[in-house]
């Protein structure tokens, strides 16, 4: 097959007719606003409020802002493309697209591990909490988890776009992800299966069993508490982690854990709005309406702005 020079994509996305564009680019504008506006809302938080000041709303504030990041670098273009006849993506915005969402994505593996391993600490070793999660320490396991992220990233973004591609340019995708882009190729791509296999497996198993782990001794400590209202306080604090790493990884592994063969996108669209979409949306109100400190500090804030504009 004759091999062309490819300088920009095409993004089918969700629906090609005209009424469900504008149908879905005001759905898409309300999550983008209210996820933006909630995650954000949780950085401002613990900013402003010295009771937050600690290991878990900071590790949490880092990760509103990574989710903030994760779904600005897919959710503003689809938007825009919502609206245009032409739905293009240049060869280097497609490049920089795929770097950034695996970026994030590998980043958000690694901290939620991190956010379980700081929970065991608390409830496993509260004696020595203070010193084991310390700031230094806090701020190096964030440090880590960014450059797992960017290792992972390279890689796929590197092999993927390494391939050769023979004028077919269209992605049946809403953004430059690494299955709808290894159809377009007309080489094998046997080799950037069994990476993106072996490398998904090490970032998503890996960080899975860190978490699987931190919560089994967990469980184990919190099972033996004697008072009921301990028990569920623990559980209650654990709870809203959980939810979000099962989301999270159940989307990410479906995804990333099978042959091109058996990739329909179709159904891989929806797959991936849960991680790039529902996620993000869902982070802080698991967070805030299940968590008494965050909310005590919403409140607080608010009481503030309101004295300030009443002077």
């Amino acid at each position: 097959m004759n091999q062309t020079t490819i300088k920009e994509f095409i993004l089918l996305g969700f629906s090609g007719a005209p009424v469900f564009q504008h149908l879905l680019f005001a759905v898409f504008l309300l999550i983008y606003a209210t996820t933006v506006t909630g995650n954000i809302s949780i950085v401002f938080a613990y900013r402003l409020s010295p009771s937050l000041h600690t290991p878990m709303y900071f590790f949490l504030a880092n990760f509103s802002l990574l989710e903030i990041c994760y779904i600005s670098t897919t959710v503003p273009k689809m938007l825009s493309d919502f609206l245009s006849t032409r739905k293009t993506i240049a060869l280097s915005g497609c490049v920089i697209q795929m770097f950034s969402c695996f970026l994030l994505g590998g980043t958000e593996c690694y901290l939620l591990a991190v956010m379980a391993y700081d929970r065991y600490n608390a409830i496993c070793n509260p004696l020595l909490y203070g010193t084991i999660m310390n700031k230094r320490i806090c701020i190096q396991l964030v440090a880590v988890s960014w450059i797992g992220g960017a290792i992972n990233s390279l890689i796929h973004t590197s092999l993927t776009f390494s391939l050769s591609f023979c004028g077919h340019n269209k992605i049946n995708h809403f953004f430059c992800d690494i299955p709808p882009i290894m159809q377009l190729a007309c080489t094998s791509t046997w080799i950037n299966e069994i990476v993106l296999f072996v490398a998904c497996g090490c970032v998503i198993v890996s960080s899975f069993l860190l978490t699987l782990v931190s919560y089994t001794h967990i469980i184990a400590t919190v099972v033996k508490i004697k008072s009921t209202s301990g028990r569920k306080k623990m559980f209650s604090t654990c709870s809203s982690h959980l939810v979000v790493v099962s989301l999270f990884y159940g989307s990410a592994t479906f995804m990333y854990f099978r042959p091109k063969s058996s990739h329909s996108m179709d159904q891989d669209r929806v797959i991936s709005a849960l991680y790039a979409f529902i996620a993000p949306l869902f982070n802080p109100f698991i967070y805030s309406l299940r968590n008494s400190e965050v909310k005590a500090a919403f409140k607080t804030i608010v009481c503030h702005i309101v004295v300030v504009m009443r002077y």
